[in-house]
């Protein structure tokens, strides 16, 4: 059985790190590399850094990645404004174990299915940003701003078929509030996905996280303000995650 893992979830805003309540509430709370190394160094099992810019540069995810891998021996996915196979490809050159990608799931699915054909679909995240409107939910691009059509089921369904390595499932409504995660949303995503599925999004304890890796389909949890706005930390969560039964990895 694979073990579930724990990834501090960081996010680029005009070179500053920043964290954000509902996709907006922009708060700097730090820099990308030092916040980074506290993490590999405190027993997080993986980093995702998202560059969050409303005019997203792969350059500038670059120059962070380069800078990051110097300090953090963990692994590393990375996303924000890929447009390219190009784009795809320099990224993990400068660095990063996977891509995260989520615009172009759905305006290019071609693109899509070529950089998983080069890089290999384990090389390769789906995010899938999620909001709770009028009794279902909704899926949303470009940071939350752009509504999509396709169903959330239907959309699943179209990541199975070409093949992603692993769905990360963020809810907008929750992200940032730390009142707790959407357990009947990461419940669909696990039950319909054949990938691992990485949640996001109202995290706040470790109860929170419990309850979510509890599922079996679930392989990891990502937060960012567990750790920033408590005194929690990598090594502290997976100590009780441990002492609850979960198959978490130690280092």
């Amino acid at each position: 059985m694979l073990k579930k893992r724990i990834i501090p979830l960081l996010l680029l805003k005009n070179n500053k790190l920043v964290k954000t309540k509902k996709f907006e509430e922009f708060k700097d709370i730090g820099n990308p590399v030092s916040t980074a190394k506290i993490f590999s160094d405190s027993d997080a099992d993986e980093i995702i850094f998202l560059n969050i810019n409303k005019e997203k540069k792969v350059e500038d995810l670059i120059n962070y990645i380069s800078k990051i891998v110097e300090k953090c021996f963990i692994p590393l996915s990375a996303g924000g404004g890929i447009k390219s196979l190009d784009a795809a490809i320099k990224i993990i050159k400068s660095g990063a174990d996977k891509i995260v990608l989520n615009t172009i799931c759905y305006k290019n699915k071609k693109l899509l299915r070529e950089i998983i054909n080069k890089l290999g679909s384990q090389a390769v995240i789906a995010s899938i940003d999620v909001k709770f409107i009028m009794n279902k939910y909704v899926l949303f691009s470009n940071n939350g701003k752009d509504k999509e059509e396709i169903s959330l089921e239907a959309h699943l369904e179209y990541l199975n078929e070409v093949g992603v390595g692993e769905v990360l499932i963020n809810s907008i409504d929750l992200e940032g509030t730390m009142i707790g995660p959407d357990l009947k949303l990461n419940s669909i995503v696990s039950t319909i996905s054949k990938s691992p599925i990485i949640y996001s999004g109202g995290v706040g304890n470790y109860d929170h996280i419990k309850n979510l890796l509890i599922n079996k389909n679930t392989s990891a949890v990502a937060c960012g303000s567990i750790f920033n706005f408590t005194n929690t930390d990598p090594i502290m969560l997976k100590s009780y995650l441990m002492s609850n039964k979960l198959n978490i990895r130690i280092f």
